[in-house]
């Protein structure tokens, strides 16, 4: 039913694309010779191949972020200029393009699934430039490829310099930090390591007693991969070449063509508009956190204090310990649990299986509704050295009928960096894993749940980027809520449920410094699209992210901090122009979240109802239009403010 994931033999997966790559050109050129074209004969069979494709590349990407290794990156880096150029080809091949606009006329037989498809592939053959003059269609593909390279060297040297850093401290150094931080850090001799890896790292800045040793740590992450400010230089030249070969005026604007957005003034309006209701009250919050850390001595903070005074204020306010919590939040107990609410709230089973894995960390299960096993998740937790950094759903398999009538059901990962178990201590999570957790689970159910029959629209494919975080961000609502907490947060020792008055303090606490996060992201965002508007050098990028400091941010950081040169996610992740899409989606899952928390959250009706026009239709239809179908009208601003504790 489900193929075997191998993650060893990495050469044998590079000749296989390549082969992959060679037959399909071969087909292409086969199925072009129907007559007359329909979707059925050459459509069909075009997206199963194409999807053969991607699979085989997932494995290797895959295998690349999650057990990273000089083999790997040597054949990653030989592999993707050449997937960029057999895309870039394909994408401009006018006899295709020409077949899909002959369907789109000629075919009466189409279904709604299938003119999405078509919709999508003619749009997207126009941006890979398929009605340019040859000389240009060069110029486009050799910019793809030198930019699939870039971005390939810019998220290598981000994960180099994170594995390169060390910071030896002394019992001193940790004197009063949480005992479940200091497990995973203590070496052998008896002192103390910690690095730059997220949980490693995130320890010592929230709990670090030692300003001077928190300085250095911070700096070292803020400065990380200093030669990736010369490649983003590039990466934007690259892109404002692309754009104007298009016919459009910016990046920012070429981006926007495939996303449910308009215009880059439309997003940037939208943010501002969030950034006028949420910067005043994160003024208040800073302040509240300079007096109270001048009641503790200090007179100025940094960004380097930050965290570690809003974890004192916080305890001080809401008598919130994030370590208190941790026995109570088991990686295994936690998994399960959410499992269990899933399956109370959508009807899905979730079956472990032994099958072989990449790692022994590594869990794998099948989805079930109704009795019948509907797809795969794999879930990969726990951090490890030759691992990427951060949290991400990828999708390996879709749900489609291929061209036979046979079906491939979908199978899905979910990978985190939550601290790893050892053979005395289980991995115990924070609040914040949860939710991560919960994030990356709705990204995998929107995928795992697709009933669309057409590949290159099921699940999150073919989802407009700015509403694919809509799932994720709003099943992560449900990780606070009183309810749902009951059913995991169980102590990993006595196994009592965590106590009720536990859960009021966390609720309470969940919203604190809200208004600093969200300009936080705001500031993201707003320097995302300004900089593909613009497409500055590596001084220009910097003064950019300073203006933009000055408009929205709270706490301006040091000088040296160089935030853009570890920025995956627009600079080697897919979020170029594309970063406030979080906040856009976030609006849609605050007004989603809200219809449930009104009905008592269990309203299984409302379930089913979310999971058949959202999450069953994938990217089969405008994002916009499902969520209006879920919800009945268009999403207000003021379930966003709600969500985050600002008033309206």
């Amino acid at each position: 039913m489900f193929p075997e994931f191998k993650s060893d033999n990495l050469s044998e997966k590079e000749k296989s694309i390549e082969s992959k790559m060679e037959s399909n050109k071969k087909e292409v050129d086969s199925l072009l010779k129907n007559s007359p074209l329909s979707f059925a004969n050459f459509l069909k069979p075009y997206q199963t191949i194409h999807t053969e494709l991607s699979d085989l590349s997932t494995e290797l990407s895959h295998i690349h972020s999650v057990k990273n290794s000089e083999e790997s990156q040597a054949i990653y880096t030989r592999v993707i200029p050449k997937l960029t150029e057999y895309y870039t080809d394909l994408g401009q091949n006018e006899s295709v393009y020409n077949a899909f606009l002959e369907i789109q006329k000629s075919d009466t037989t189409l279904t709604k699934e299938q003119k999405k498809v078509l919709d999508n592939e003619i749009r997207d053959f126009s941006l890979s430039g398929v009605g340019l003059a040859q000389d240009k269609k060069d110029k486009l593909k050799d910019l793809r490829i030198r930019h699939s390279e870039l971005t390939n060297q810019f998220s290598q040297n981000v994960l180099n310099a994170t594995n390169s850093f060390e910071m030896i401290l002394s019992e001193d150094d940790v004197k009063g930090m949480p005992e479940g931080e200091l497990v995973t850090a203590k070496t052998e001799d008896g002192k103390y390591k910690f690095t730059l890896q997220f949980p490693s790292y995130i320890a010592y800045m929230t709990y670090g007693p030692n300003r001077a040793k928190r300085k250095e740590l911070y700096k070292a992450y803020s400065t990380r991969a200093p030669e990736n400010g010369k490649i983003l230089e590039e990466i934007l030249k690259i892109k404002k070449e692309e754009a104007s070969l298009l016919d459009f005026k910016n990046y920012s604007e070429l981006s926007l063509a495939t996303k449910v957005a308009d215009t880059p003034e439309q997003v940037l309006g939208f943010l501002r508009n969030l950034s006028a209701k949420a910067k005043p009250i994160a003024e208040k919050e800073l302040k509240t956190l300079k007096d109270f850390a001048k009641k503790l001595g200090q007179e100025e903070i940094e960004s380097a204090d930050l965290m570690f005074y809003s974890e004192q204020l916080k305890k001080e306010t809401f008598d919130y310990e994030e370590e208190k919590y941790r026995p109570y939040l088991e990686k295994e107990s936690v998994t399960k649990g959410t499992f269990q609410f899933l399956e109370s709230l959508l009807g899905i089973q979730f079956k472990e299986v032994q099958t072989p894995v990449w790692h022994p960390s590594v869990f794998c299960y099948d989805l079930v509704i109704d009795k019948e096993v509907r797809s795969r998740l794999y879930l990969d937790l726990e951090a490890r050295k030759d691992k990427k950094g951060g949290a991400w759903m990828n999708n390996w398999k879709a749900h489609f009928i291929d061209e036979k009538g046979k079906e491939t059901l979908p199978i899905a990962f979910v990978i985190g960096n939550f601290p790893a178990a050892t053979k005395d201590h289980p991995s115990l999570l924070k609040p914040n894993d949860v939710v991560t957790l919960f994030h990356e689970l709705g990204h995998a159910l929107h995928h795992l749940l697709s009933r669309v029959e057409e590949a290159f629209v099921s699940g999150v494919n073919g989802v407009e980027w700015d509403a694919v975080e809509f799932p994720s961000q709003f099943l992560e609502n449900f990780a606070y809520e009183p309810k749902v907490l009951t059913l995991f947060a169980k102590h990993y020792q006595t196994g009592e449920t965590i106590p009720q008055s536990f859960i009021d303090v966390m609720v309470n606490a969940k919203n604190f410094q809200s208004a600093m996060g969200v300009v936080r992201q705001l500031e993201f965002a707003i320097f995302d699209m300004l900089i593909h508007l613009e497409s500055p050098n590596e001084e220009g990028v910097q003064k950019i992210l300073e203006q933009v400091r000055d408009e929205v941010s709270v706490i301006k950081p040091p000088a040296y901090n160089r935030f853009q040169n570890s920025f995956s996610h627009i600079f080697a992740g897919g979020y170029a122009a594309g970063y406030y899409s979080y906040k856009w989606a976030e609006l849609l899952s605050a007004n989603a979240y809200f219809s449930f928390v009104d009905k008592g959250v269990f309203d299984l009706e409302l379930a089913e109802h979310f999971r058949k026009t959202v999450l069953e239709k994938g990217g089969s239809e405008n994002a916009m239009v499902l969520f209006r179908d879920f919800y009945g009208k268009d999403p207000e601003i003021e379930a966003l403010l709600r969500l985050n504790g600002i008033a309206a």
